[in-house]
């Protein structure tokens, strides 16, 4: 813990101390924190590139229209190194990588071949285990830090059009569904890479899509919904949670969607589930947002509910696209006008910055790693000329000795 939080203070300090070129007060930084932003085409955005340096935006999500179409691996690389090296602060670089229908890392892009969640829980944990590192793997090298899944809703409504019907629920049961995401996160992590869970507070037993509209499931909803997402709490397991737009007037008698739920992300997720990790909310530009709220409603409700890090994918058709600049600008009046409590803010911050360490100590180990290898290569090679200069010295000093007995002969 003495560990995690130096980083911590180290993250931020180095968010008070940006260069000349990226410097703002600490508000505006801590507000960039909580911004994920897409980007349009298959190639690095100036615009985004530029807010990312100003640290204006803390996270970029990637889509599949952020890969190019040929020398895949390398093109895509290029494009997170270049985000990441202008970052001030580590970025989080996302995707939605959970095999199957939401899989934009394609064999037809050179990258390895996934199976739906469906498939896998139909399959022995070895498969589980196979495919997720397949998965991690390829986004550790590509720079991605953190994927949006094990998606732990349950197969409730088999009919449901975006979840079960598509192949993206493990099973039915929630016992089941908290085993097999176990093994996905822990795959994960076993090459560096985040995890978040989702749809909280769950979207398995929902009729409709929520990227369409708003989608009510106050009389299909069940309670062993939130089992996995406790039983992975409190095991350890959970390293981010994305919220759900999906509304439950028993659970949030307003009526409003989960990601802007005070009862739903505070008062279960937070004080039920005991989470106190990162909350990402699902993308601000679906249709079950856009069309019931303005922008600056959604973020006000978003933030004092509980969400640290609001998504705008400008992925979604019909949706104003969005840049961090007009988000940021947005969360700053509503702080100075005292809509959002600064206090709020710094909850966001310091829960991001614990997230973010935990891909510094990685890096840092490894730099760590590769430092001590490179020094033990350095001794070997001193040793080994050491060794050398022995050997030249002892045959010298043999040579000397019998011209000597020579001589004297």
């Amino acid at each position: 813990m003495k560990t995690i939080n130096r980083f911590i203070a180290a993250l931020s300090l180095t968010a008070l101390t940006l260069s000349a070129e990226a410097q703002q007060d600490s508000l505006g930084i801590k507000i960039g924190q909580m911004i994920e932003i897409g980007f349009p085409k298959a190639e690095v955005d100036p615009l985004v590139l530029e807010e990312v340096r100003q640290g204006k935006v803390g996270a970029v999500i990637i889509f599949e229209k952020n890969i190019p179409a040929t020398n895949s691996f390398n093109g895509l690389k290029k494009i997170t190194w270049t985000y990441q090296n202008a970052a001030p602060i580590p970025l989080l670089i996302s995707i939605d990588q959970e095999g199957g229908r939401v899989n934009r890392l394609k064999p037809k892009y050179g990258f390895p071949s996934s199976i739906t969640a469906e498939a896998m829980g139909k399959s022995k944990l070895d498969s589980v285990r196979f495919y997720s590192e397949s998965t991690a793997a390829t986004l550790a090298g590509l720079g991605i830090n953190i994927n949006f899944a094990p998606v732990v809703d349950l197969a409730i409504n088999r009919d449901n059009p975006i979840i079960a019907k598509v192949g993206r629920a493990f099973s039915a049961n929630e016992d089941s569904v908290a085993m097999m995401a176990k093994e996905v996160v822990k795959a994960h992590r076993k090459y560096g890479v985040l995890t978040a869970l989702k749809h909280f507070p769950g979207h398995g037993s929902s009729k409709d899509d929520t990227h369409k509209g708003l989608t009510d499931v106050t009389t299909t909803w069940q309670d062993r919904e939130l089992k996995p997402y406790k039983d992975l709490i409190d095991s350890g397991y959970v390293d981010g949670v994305m919220t759900s737009h999906i509304v439950h007037r028993t659970l949030e008698p307003d009526g409003h969607p989960g990601t802007l739920s005070d009862d739903i992300l505070t008062g279960i997720l937070r004080n039920k589930l005991h989470f106190d990790g990162v909350v990402f909310s699902d993308d601000m530009q679906m249709h079950a947002i856009t069309k019931h709220y303005s922008l600056e409603e959604a973020i006000r409700m978003a933030i004092n509910a509980g969400v640290d890090i609001m998504t705008f994918s400008n992925n979604i058709a019909g949706s104003d696209a969005r840049t961090s600049d007009k988000v940021h600008s947005i969360i700053r009046a509503m702080v100075e006008r005292g809509e959002i409590k600064p206090e709020r803010i710094d909850q966001s911050f310091r829960r991001i910055m614990r997230m973010k360490s935990k891909l510094i100590t990685k890096d840092i180990s490894t730099a760590y790693n590769q430092q001590i290898l490179a020094l033990q290569k350095e001794l070997d090679t001193a040793n080994q000329t050491l060794t050398e200069y022995k050997d030249v010295i002892e045959k010298a000093r043999k040579k000397k000795e019998k011209r000597s007995r020579k001589k004297k002969k």
